[in-house]
């Protein structure tokens, strides 16, 4: 019976990966359509899409974040908590919709797969995380396919420069620091605690932007902006506040190993939704992005498997 039951759990949290999967890659095409109606008329700016999802994320969060503030116990949670706030939220909200005035929201997600790599390597020069032969290999190969990724991605006819890949580059960099200081500093805290506390950080910053923004002018001005609204409500709601709550289901379920193989899947899903907007991609994209999974597979899950294996073998 208690096999049956774990067997149990462990569909239940393939289930939910998949549905988070889903929600975050999809997440690509939300931001697009945010910024852009049917015939590609602006309907918000990429300033203002990205005020109003750590608004409305953090509005929806605010419950949350006042049953937590209790938790709080010195500034250097404070700190952690804004450097989350910035790092794994802010920062990346208005980069990944700056680099979607020039990319597909497929590339956009296929260039999110270097959160793992950049999260491996902050984890070894900042918080002197050791590495294994095998990572080492693993951070190379995955290293060789962003290389080709982003060369693949510019030999498709598009709008955007280096300037808007970096950015993705750059927000990805920030997700990984975000990670790290969770993982090594913040490990008192619960996930929703995390998000929720690290949400009100940057909600007035927020708020000051999307005033400076004109964001409610825009609402007041254009006559399609509420439908660019409903999509940037999505996003921050079931694609922010939402998601948290099923990624800490999912690790409830089974473990945080196991819920982190969502990379995998996301740049997967926003490849589809991507083609579905009849957004382009290349052999050479898919195949970049087969080399950044392969190396990501290395650094984060032969290691344990071999540990594993070796424990076994020892019994």
């Amino acid at each position: 019976m208690t096999y049956f039951c774990g067997m149990k759990n462990e569909l239940k949290g393939l289930i939910l990966l998949l549905v988070l999967a889903c929600v975050w890659g999809s997440s690509f095409i939300l931001m697009k359509k945010g910024m852009f109606d049917s015939n590609g008329a602006i309907l918000f700016t990429d300033v203002q899409v990205g005020a109003l999802r750590m608004l409305i994320a953090g509005t929806v969060l605010i419950p949350f974040a006042l049953k937590a503030i209790k938790k709080i116990e010195s500034y250097r949670d404070l700190l952690l908590l804004s450097i989350v706030g910035f790092c794994g939220n802010f920062f990346p909200a208005f980069l990944f919709t700056f680099a979607e005035n020039g990319l597909s929201s497929g590339f956009a997600g296929m260039l999110n797969s270097f959160t793992p790599i950049f999260t491996i390597l902050i984890g070894f020069f900042i918080f002197k995380t050791r590495l294994s032969s095998l990572q080492v290999l693993g951070v190379l190969i995955g290293t060789t396919g962003i290389i080709l990724l982003m060369l693949a991605g510019k030999q498709i006819s598009m709008t955007g420069t280096w300037m808007h890949i970096l950015a993705i580059v750059l927000a990805t960099f920030f997700y990984a620091i975000s990670l790290n200081t969770i993982k090594h500093t913040l490990q008192h805290f619960k996930a929703i605690e995390i998000t929720s506390l690290a949400f009100l950080t940057v909600w007035i910053p927020s708020l000051f932007i999307s005033y400076q923004a004109n964001t409610w002018s825009t609402l007041q001005v254009n006559p399609n902006a509420m439908e660019g609204l409903v999509y940037i409500s999505i996003l921050a709601i079931v694609g922010t506040a939402f998601a948290v709550l099923i990624f800490n289901q999912v690790i409830s379920y089974s473990s945080a190993l196991f819920a982190s193989s969502v990379t995998y899947f996301i740049p997967v899903v926003a490849v589809i939704i991507g083609l579905n907007f009849n957004e382009k991609i290349s052999l050479l994209q898919i195949g970049a992005m087969i080399v950044v999974f392969a190396g990501v597979f290395i650094a984060n899950y032969l290691p344990a498997i071999k540990i594993k294996l070796q424990n076994k073998n020892i019994s």
